[in-house]
């Protein structure tokens, strides 16, 4: 059956709908030895399909949840020869992070090769919430706790509002929900109110919780759970 080609590189886990766009207005995708253009439909079936000259399969899907330890980067492939996330789950097929954990930040961890899928949980516009536990250098105010609530100011623009829960007496440990995914914005965050974060770990990701899965451990996730998460991006632009 045909379907638009973008379609089929992200459901081969070759990139997003967006980046496999990318690659054939960049001409780096064949179908049956022609250069595709951008709209071009093909049947995965039948036509031979190219990218960067390596034919693609399509893969059985999975969805992955890691437990991330800290010390691995979040990338597929790392240039200075850090341990990455990869090196952790050991599957056929070609799956890669939903997003990004700091290397010094551990907890929950998505990995997919449904590239539609990963668009949508990552993109902003659908803002999935995520939630961190934060071991803070200082406790926490009751005036910083409102700041964050109403949002903070950081080099990069202003924060939205954050949900506070804090679960410890001395106020140095705390939950934080956010729907944003900037770079290390949860300890930019903390610092701007002065209680720097000496430990970062995420427990959920929209519906998904760590529950007792140990570090460095993953499981596929069910489709009941992949639904829950799509669910999330219905009606949002």
């Amino acid at each position: 059956m045909k379907q638009r080609l973008h379609k089929i590189l992200a459901s081969a886990g070759i990139a997003s709908l967006r980046k496999s766009e990318r690659l054939i207005a960049e001409g780096r995708i064949q179908v049956n030895g022609q250069t595709a253009k951008i709209g071009d439909f093909a049947d995965q079936d039948i036509d031979v399909i190219l990218a960067d000259g390596n034919r693609i399969s399509i893969q059985q899907k999975r969805y992955i949840l890691l437990n991330k330890p800290t010390g691995y980067v979040t990338t597929v492939s790392d240039p200075h020869g850090r341990p990455t996330v990869m090196d952790l789950v050991d599957v056929r097929e070609r799956v890669y992070p939903i997003g990004r954990l700091d290397v010094d930040t551990e907890g929950l961890l998505l990995l997919t090769n449904d590239g539609d899928f990963a668009q949508k949980m990552a993109h902003p516009s659908f803002e999935i919430e995520k939630t961190y536990r934060a071991e803070l250098s200082r406790p926490l105010s009751q005036v910083s706790e409102s700041l964050l609530s109403r949002g903070v100011k950081l080099d990069d623009g202003p924060t939205k509002p954050a949900l506070i829960n804090v679960i410890s007496a001395r106020r140095r440990r705390v939950d934080i929900t956010i729907h944003e995914g900037r770079n290390r914005i949860v300890r930019r965050m903390f610092e701007s109110v002065g209680s720097p974060v000496i430990k970062l770990r995420r427990i959920r990701f929209g519906t998904m919780s760590l529950n007792d899965i140990p570090k460095r451990a993953w499981r596929d996730m069910t489709l009941s759970e992949v639904a829950s998460l799509r669910d999330l991006t219905m009606g949002t632009a």
